[in-house]
């Protein structure tokens, strides 16, 4: 039972598929990559708090206890 050329074909395929995926590089170095995930966290912490403390409409369906 030979596949004749398929298995090659599909494996230039896959490999071309996966090309753009290896690494992505940004040009930063660790530290610096460091620096902007945490700048984009305190971002996203201190939105997700103005949101939280102001209104408060959106945990009003919710329910925190369980049965």
């Amino acid at each position: 039972m030979t596949r004749g050329n398929q298995r090659e074909k599909d494996r230039e395929r896959a490999a071309a598929r996966a090309g753009g995926k290896n690494k992505k590089d940004d040009g930063l170095t660790p530290e610096q990559r460091r620096e902007r995930d945490a700048k984009a966290l305190q971002e996203k912490t201190a939105k997700k708090a103005a949101q939280g403390s102001s209104g408060g409409a959106g945990d009003a369906g919710k329910s925190s206890t369980k049965k």
